[in-house]
C-alpha cells in the first residue's frame, strides 16, 4: 500500500523555520496502530492525518508517542497543502475534529488564519510537584487548563534561558507544560515542553496559543497581538481573540512530498 506524505513547515514564511509536520491525506482512515507507527517513523512534533468527506475533511493528529485532541501547526500545515493541490478550489477549508470544526483561511497577504476555541486558563494555587523544578522556577503564577498547564515568567529574558530538566518535567500529569511572559519584540512570548507526549520542545504550538491568547488579552486589555514562540526554529503568530474564538494566523512553506510504503 502506498500513502502519499507532504512535510511542511508552519507559521514561518521561510525553509527550515517554525514547526515542520508531516501531511498524510486518505482515502479512508488506517488502523490507529498504523498511523501511530507512521508518526512515529517521521519523529515530527505531529502528523496529520485527512480523510475528505464532501467538500470538508476529517483530520486526526499524532505525536510520535500518542494521538492528541487539537494541534494547530499541523493543521496550517494541512491546509496548505491542500490549498497547494491541483483542482483545489476556494480559500476556506473546514476540518472535523475531536475539538470540533476547525476553519482556515487563505488571507489576501498569503498568510493562513486558523479558527480555534478558544481555552481559558484557570490560576491555580496547588502547583504539581515537580513543574516548577523541572522548569528550574523559582514560585511564579501557574494556570491550567484542559490540556496543559501554563507557567508565567516575569520575562522573555527567563523564558530564552530555561533550560528544563525534561525527564522531571514527564512526571507532571498534563499533556505538557507552555511558559509564557510578556515579550520585548512581540506582546507575548512563549515556549512549550511536552515530554509527556514524546516532544521535549515544540518549536510553534498553535493549541498553546488558545491558551495563551485569551491570558493575554484580559493582561494587555487587547484583543490583537503579535506573539513568538521562541524555540530554536522561531515561530511568528498573528494573533485575536474574537469572543470565544482565537484566530492564529501565519506562513507555512512545503519542504517535502512522496509517498509511504507499508
Amino acid at each position: 500500500m502506498k500513502i502519499p506524505i507532504y512535510q511542511a513547515d508552519a507559521f514561518t514564511d521561510k525553509l527550515f523555520g517554525g514547526n515542520p509536520a508531516a501531511v498524510c491525506p486518505l482515502e479512508d482512515w488506517l488502523s490507529d496502530e498504523l498511523m501511530q507507527q507512521i508518526a512515529t517513523e517521521n519523529n515530527l512534533s505531529e502528523t496529520a492525518y485527512l480523510v475528505k468527506d464532501n467538500d470538508q475533511y476529517h483530520i486526526r493528529w499524532f505525536t510520535p508517542g500518542t494521538e492528541v485532541d487539537l494541534c494547530g501547526h499541523a493543521t496550517l500545515a494541512s491546509a496548505h497543502i491542500l490549498f497547494s493541490l491541483p483542482g483545489h478550489s476556494g480559500n476556506k477549508i473546514s476540518f472535523h475534529s475531536k475539538s470540533g470544526v476547525l476553519t482556515v483561511s487563505k488571507l489576501d497577504d498569503g498568510k493562513l488564519m486558523l479558527d480555534f476555541p478558544s481555552n481559558v486558563p484557570e490560576e491555580i494555587k496547588e502547583i504539581p510537584m515537580n513543574l516548577l523544578e523541572g522548569l528550574g522556577l523559582a514560585p511564579v503564577p501557574v494556570y491550567k487548563t484542559s490540556f496543559d498547564y501554563m507557567v508565567v515568567a516575569p520575562s522573555e529574558k527567563i523564558v530564552i534561558g530555561l533550560v528544563p530538566d525534561f525527564k522531571t518535567l514527564a512526571k507532571v500529569p498534563c499533556r505538557g507544560v507552555i511558559v509564557t511572559a510578556k515579550g520585548d519584540s512581540a506582546d507575548f512570548v512563549s515556549r512549550c515542553f511536552y515530554p509527556q507526549s514524546g516532544i521535549d520542545e515544540d518549536p510553534v504550538t498553535g493549541s498553546a496559543h488558545t491558551i495563551m491568547v485569551p491570558y493575554w488579552a484580559k493582561q494587555l486589555k487587547k484583543t490583537t497581538m503579535k506573539a513568538i514562540q521562541l524555540s530554536k526554529r522561531r515561530g511568528y503568530l498573528d494573533c485575536e481573540l474574537a469572543g470565544d474564538r482565537v484566530l492564529m494566523s501565519g506562513y507555512a512553506v512545503t519542504y517535502m512530498k512522496g509517498e509511504i510504503e507499508v
